[in-house]
């Protein structure tokens, strides 16, 4: 019998699913963890939706990495999707090589096309906000239209 705290479930049914995750692929670890930093501070209060980081290369140079890539899905994953938000050239390139050729499309991961630090920003909040993969995706996306002046 579930507790106050488990919900209930009926026969075959599946828990819902957790929220949607943020993976930044950056060209530099640095960038990338000062990327999540930032997204997660400006959540505000509560528990900021999953991000994880896949910047530069194993060795901290760098560069992209597809193995990093994989693992930052799987730490973001929480069965809602996954939106990565790249900063530029290969590390969108690394992606799509990603999604062509393993399982990884299956966790519903999806590339923004959205500048990497506003899209960043933009994915985390709708996402803590409860947002599903395709708000989550297009609050990014809607990052590219940000005026400044």
């Amino acid at each position: 019998m579930p507790t106050a705290a488990e919900p209930q479930q009926e026969h075959g049914q599946q828990p819902p699913a957790g929220r949607v995750g943020t993976v930044l692929v950056s060209h530099s670890r640095d960038v990338a963890a000062a990327t999540a930093a930032l997204a997660r501070a400006l959540v505000g209060t509560g528990d900021p939706a999953p991000v994880a980081t896949a910047g530069g290369l194993p060795d901290g140079s760098v560069g992209t990495s597809a193995e990093l890539v994989r693992q930052a899905v799987r730490t973001a994953d929480e069965g809602a999707g996954v939106v990565a938000v790249c900063d530029m050239g290969s590390a969108v390139l690394t992606v799509k090589a990603l999604l062509a050729e393993s399982g990884i499309s299956d966790a519903g991961v999806r590339i923004a096309d959205a500048p990497f630090v506003e899209g960043a920003v933009a994915a985390v909040v709708t996402a803590s906000a409860g947002g599903d993969l395709a708000a989550v995706l297009a609050a990014a996306d809607d990052a590219r239209t940000y005026r400044k002046i």
